[in-house]
């Protein structure tokens, strides 16, 4: 699994962070900042659910 975001369309909600914080995090300003490009396997669910929760729809899931 391959994480990705699109920080200029991050709205700063924090859901990510919430939902999986060993794979996402925020910036000063309250952006998404991706701590694990490629997370394990066991941070799959987290990470699809952070993805599905966004309300920008920044962040992309690949594989």
């Amino acid at each position: 699994m391959r994480v990705t975001t699109e920080r200029d369309r991050c709205v700063g909600s924090g859901q990510c962070a919430m939902l999986s914080p060993e794979v996402f995090d925020q910036d000063d300003a309250g952006l998404v900042i991706v701590l694990r490009e490629e997370p394990a396997e066991d941070l799959r669910e987290g990470v699809l659910q952070a993805a599905d929760l966004c309300p920008s729809r920044s962040i992309r899931v690949d594989g």
